[in-house]
């Protein structure tokens, strides 16, 4: 009991609202707050906090109740309250009146590449979806938060500040989705087309941070490209630069991106965080402003399954690069070749013949990783892309070029920007609308069913053309990772030699015709003839078993995308309807 004593000796004078948060940095090296909260009980009996058990993009539960300890609570009068925890995170107290209550507990943040919850001695990242609780009949009434943090730390976040360490928000639903950042970092400002933003860095790495924002400022006018007018007033990038992070989370008016310290040098990696800080810029009108009526409201305990994910991620990745392109941060044949390994990536998941785009965005809650996902399911992130490229190719060839994917969702933003709802029905409307054909068949054929691609079509309308290495190297299907012994499966391509011979995950290939592998099983392949049948020794579970296989022959090299000799007018057209840029000419 001394532990609570103390913590309701620190109470400070919270600002009039319904609900009051306080968070305290107690023991950054631990990764340890104490969270109070404050609110009021409109009548006596049973009344449950919960914590959400998923967090705002990112379609997984993570049962983020698993870092609370020392749950307690007390009347106003410093009366305690019985509590009861009854799911695995939801806390029931008895309530004996009507009134004030004061809650509190302990948060274990150790969390970072999950984007929810991560203390140290350096900085807090807080994603209240991981450390607020809420009630039910409360979520829409305003908030405030306060930080308790040690000296010299700032903090900063996409909601409305104020105080140094203290921010307000419309409900429940806008704290959970406005991350805040505290502690020592690098904050730089700049403005554009009236809007304010700031970009943090946490960490340390080999970024210029300079260049950076004036790359993001770059980024940020693109918008207008695609959307007429803007969903916030002010916007925060928040960068992690940390050893083995990566990843980006979207939010109303804010993004968080993770990279490892040293993956900004290279253009190819420098390349691969401004596209990603471009994805989420996106992601504040397609899955914020306006988001699949399955998603409204979140049920932050349980599951909103919908087909259309394909569109929040999917279309947004579609969207990222030509971003990067109108602005100049990438030239047309980095533009191809992100294309160019896309279609590759395509032909080379078997999964596309057994899983549509819709059945992946329902799954996406349940999916799963490894070979099992390549051979039978399909991403809804890199097949949304695709599918959002033939819708595209669908709207400007059915418009004369007078309406694209872009035109599509400003209308979208226009007719469901305040609703945030918008349903398969009104995406095949708004089509309908543009185009004066329906979209009632591609629907069937692309979305429900799994994707047929002609990618050839596709670029020829733009004036460009795939071009694919002739086949010179084995191909077996495997995919291995070297160890001391030799190799270890990681996955079995489907209906490859491979799998054909029975090779599974977890063979650890030792020989290849009774000789040592003391090499890459790529490279030692290459010292047999095209055709030729090999014996491989491996261990299966401690057993020593033999396979034989027959690895085909596949092109060498990554597949190219260039622009046809001479394009014509038409498909010079096609390409500044499609990208918003003028078709270079081919070298």
């Amino acid at each position: 009991m001394r532990y609570l004593a103390l913590l309701f000796a620190v109470l400070p004078l919270w600002a009039s609202a319904a609900v009051e948060y306080q968070i305290k940095i107690t023991d950054p090296d631990q990764h340890l707050a104490d969270i109070q909260i404050k609110m009021t009980a409109e009548q006596a009996g049973a009344f449950s906090l919960k914590l959400p058990a998923w967090r705002s993009g990112k379609y997984q539960i993570l049962d983020l109740a698993n870092g609370v300890r020392r749950f307690e609570a007390r009347l106003a009068n410093g009366q305690p309250v019985p509590v009861e925890k009854t799911e695995k995170s939801t806390w029931q107290l008895q309530l004996p009146a009507a009134g004030d209550i004061v809650v509190s507990y302990q948060i274990y943040a150790n969390e970072l590449n999950q984007r929810t919850r991560h203390i140290d001695d350096t900085h807090a990242y807080i994603n209240s979806s991981a450390f607020l609780m809420y009630h039910d009949a409360q979520r829409k009434d305003p908030v405030t938060v306060s930080l308790q943090v040690p000296e010299g730390w700032r903090s900063t976040s996409g909601m409305t500040r104020t105080g140094a360490h203290s921010f307000k928000a419309a409900d429940y639903d806008v704290l959970a989705d406005s991350p805040i950042e505290t502690g020592i970092h690098q904050s730089f400002t700049f403005k554009a087309d009236g809007r304010d933003y700031e970009v943090v860095f946490w960490g340390q790495g080999n970024f210029d941070a300079a260049q950076t924002v004036k790359d993001l400022e770059k980024i940020v006018l693109q918008a207008g490209s695609i959307w007429q007018g803007y969903p916030y007033q002010n916007y925060l990038f928040i960068v992690h630069a940390a050893s083995g992070a990566r990843g980006a989370t979207e939010h109303l008016n804010s993004t968080v991106i993770q990279r490892d310290r040293f993956s900004f040098r290279k253009r190819e990696h420098y390349l691969e965080f401004l596209s990603t800080a471009a994805h989420e810029l996106v992601h504040t009108w397609n899955v914020k402003a306006y988001r699949p009526a399955e998603l409204v409201p979140y049920d932050y305990l349980q599951p909103n399954y919908s087909k259309l994910l394909w569109i929040s991620e999917g279309s947004t990745s579609y969207f990222q690069n030509q971003l990067l392109l109108r602005a100049g941060l990438m030239t047309p044949q980095e533009f191809y070749t992100d294309l160019a390994k896309r279609l590759k990536r395509f032909e080379r998941t078997p999964g596309r013949e057994i899983q549509s785009v819709a059945q992946s965005s329902f799954d996406n809650w349940i999916s799963l990783g490894g070979d099992h996902a390549d051979n039978f399911s399909v991403n809804i992130y890199s097949e949304g892309y695709l599918v959002s490229w033939m819708l595209d190719h669908f709207l400007m060839n059915n418009s004369g070029l007078r309406s694209n994917y872009r035109t599509l969702h400003n209308e979208l933003y226009q007719r469901f920007g305040k609703t945030t709802a918008f349903t398969a029905a009104d995406v095949q409307k708004i089509a309908e609308d543009l185009t004066g054909q329906s979209l009632a068949e591609f629907w069937l054929e692309q979305v429900e069913t799994p994707l047929e691609l002609d990618a050839e079509a596709l670029l020829n309308a733009a004036g460009l053309q795939l071009v694919k290495p002739k086949p010179t190297e084995p191909f077996t299907g495997l995919t291995v990772q070297a160890d001391k012994t030799g190799a270890e499966v990681s996955k079995v391509e489907r209906d490859s030699p491979a799998w054909l011979a029975d090779f599974s995950v977890g063979d650890q290939i030792i020989a290849l015709d009774g000789l040592q592998l003391q090499t890459e099983l790529a490279e030692r392949l290459k010292d047999f003839p095209a055709g030729s049948a090999i014996k491989v020794t491996l261990f299966r579970d401690g057993r020593l078993l033999e396979r034989q296989l027959t690895p085909k022959t596949q092109p060498a090299g990554s597949w190219q995308i260039v622009p046809v000799a001479k394009p014509t007018r038409q498909q010079k057209a096609y390409y500044r309807a499609w990208l918003g840029v003028d078709l270079p000419p081919a070298k």
